[in-house]
């Protein structure tokens, strides 16, 4: 994004008028001289800024993905058991969805340039780590630590991007750039992961994060401007912060456990009715709290808001569940190996990336509320297609064209729902915003995959052959495209009705970055 015209980021004000450069001195009150100007043109490149945030989401959903086909080997490279081994996948799970309402509370408080390179500097050491591990305790610790980083350095990133590209074509092309990035992560994860399992070990499968983590952070420091002074309207909510924490952390721990105590076991339901209290004990210390709010609940009442966590919590669902049963489908009943099968992804990914370029170019004409319901009942079509597949099915014939299909939809959706969820909250709640968003998805994908999981596994009965695994597979994807026609319909009722984004004009106050 070379040649484009400087503007102001971070959390300060906009520009003050036609060809200013320069915020007033008034803005944050009186400069220190220690203090750097997050307005100086130097320090200002939003096209690095980008560039940092599209590194770092992809990064981030790349580990979602990256470790799963490595288990096996990691299992007998560290001596896991059975029940150890599923550590590796729910101890970052538990960290990454139980802090990122607080990461994303940090980002506005202290700074989202500030989270964001701590984020990046732990993520990072951490990979490191879990590549060096030697006994199944420090790959788990390591993980969790990778988690930590993550729900720090994830909101941060989207509400620094939110910020960045407030409004009209530059914020469309933007978010189309983190959406592809978002997509082509998580889906290339599987094929990365396969690939580096394969032909240089299990450990790869955690170092692969450091460079891309170092590269970020230098993004990071060069191209996003400093922090101006925090606007710090109270003392921190503490107990919001702890009840908000624990009770995320519950309610995830509590659906990722299913796989080893059933829905209706003792066990499960004492921790998801523990979480709920402890979730409803939040609610209810937001209401009262003479502190500043972790989460300030009129934040819900922004119908634009509310109706894309709601959204992203269904497509969350919907996308894990697919991306485990077609990863299953293709290996046990197909019989192909680990890096074929993560080949055999990579046509999804394109496909997606390709959405989220034709999101870009209709979101100048469409609103993204139609963008998300044409998004969702594309990719609902898809899954339905996936419904379809057989025993002795093959990959051009059950895999190839609901991959494109499913996979247009997505990119459709991505930038869409994320721009959405941010659409008219103040500029000191984006990260906030930001965190919410990230916790439906995570928390979608945990309770997607464990329901529809359970949902599959019933169907398939005690019989294990290709043919009941199959109508298992199959059962799971069609309830998945069910919750994508339901998100198309939350997008149609819910979200509220916006016109395209305009064109930015040369005498606008708010305009964004445009090409020489």
């Amino acid at each position: 994004m070379s040649g484009m015209r400087t503007m102001r980021i971070g959390n300060g004000p906009r520009r003050t008028g036609p060809g200013s450069r320069r915020p007033s001195p008034a803005a944050h009150g009186p400069a220190t001289s220690g203090e750097t100007s997050a307005a100086d043109p130097a320090a200002v490149r939003p096209g690095l800024t980008l560039a940092a945030v599209a590194v770092v989401q992809f990064m981030v959903s790349l580990d979602l993905s990256v470790v799963n086909v490595g288990l096996p080997q990691i299992a007998t490279g560290l001596g896991f058991g059975a029940v150890g081994l599923t550590w590796v996948i729910h101890a970052y799970a538990l960290t990454f969805g139980g802090l990122l309402l607080l990461g994303g509370k940090a980002a506005d408080r202290y700074g989202r340039r500030r989270v964001l390179l701590l984020g990046l500097g732990l993520f990072g050491l951490a990979s490191l780590a879990g590549g060096f591990a030697r006994e199944p305790g420090h790959l788990v610790a390591a993980r969790a630590a990778q988690g930590v980083g993550a729900a720090a350095l994830a909101p941060a990133a989207l509400a620094l991007l939110t910020a960045t590209f407030p409004a009209g074509r530059a914020r469309i092309r933007a978010f189309g750039v983190w959406s592809a990035t978002n997509a082509a992560g998580g889906a290339l994860g599987v094929l990365i992961g396969g690939l580096l399992t394969e032909y240089a070990g299990w450990r790869w499968v955690m170092w692969v994060n450091v460079p891309m983590a170092a590269c970020a952070l230098a993004l990071a420091r060069r191209g996003v401007a400093a922090d101006p002074p925090p606007a710090r309207t109270g003392r921190p909510d503490v107990l919001g912060a702890v009840l908000a924490t624990a009770g995320m952390t519950l309610l995830v721990f509590g659906i990722v456990r299913t796989d080893r105590y059933p829905w209706g076991s003792a066990v499960t339901l004492t921790t998801l009715a523990v979480a709920a209290a402890l979730l409803a004990a939040f609610v209810q210390v937001e209401r009262t709290t003479a502190r500043e709010p972790l989460v300030r609940l009129g934040l819900f009442a922004n119908r634009s808001v509310a109706g894309a966590n709601a959204y992203n919590l269904l497509v969350g669902a919907a996308m894990a569940s697919a991306f485990y049963f077609m990863s299953l489908y293709l290996q046990r009943v197909l019989g192909n190996g680990a890096a074929l099968t993560g080949l055999m992804f990579v046509p999804f990914a394109l496909a997606v990336v390709a959405g989220s370029v034709l999101a870009v170019k209709l979101g100048h004409r469409l609103a993204p509320r139609t963008l998300l319901v044409i998004g969702g009942l594309l990719t609902a079509g898809g899954f339905a297609w996936f419904g379809l597949i057989s025993p002795d099915g093959a990959f051009t014939t059950d895999v190839l064209g609901p991959s494109i299909i499913a996979g247009t939809g997505f990119g459709l959706c991505l930038g869409p729902v994320a721009s959405a969820a941010t659409i008219g909250v103040a500029d000191q709640e984006t990260g906030t915003a930001s965190g919410l968003l990230n916790s439906a998805r995570q928390i979608g994908a945990a309770l997607g995959l464990a329901a529809l999981g359970t949902a599959a596994d019933d169907r398939t009965g005690p019989t294990v052959t290709p043919e009941s695994l199959t109508d298992g597979y199959a059962f799971g994807l069609t309830l998945g495209a069910a919750l994508l026609a339901a998100a198309a319909l939350i997008a149609l009722t819910v979200l509220p009705r916006t016109r395209p984004a305009p064109v930015a004009r040369a005498d606008d106050r708010d305009r964004l970055p445009a090409r020489d």
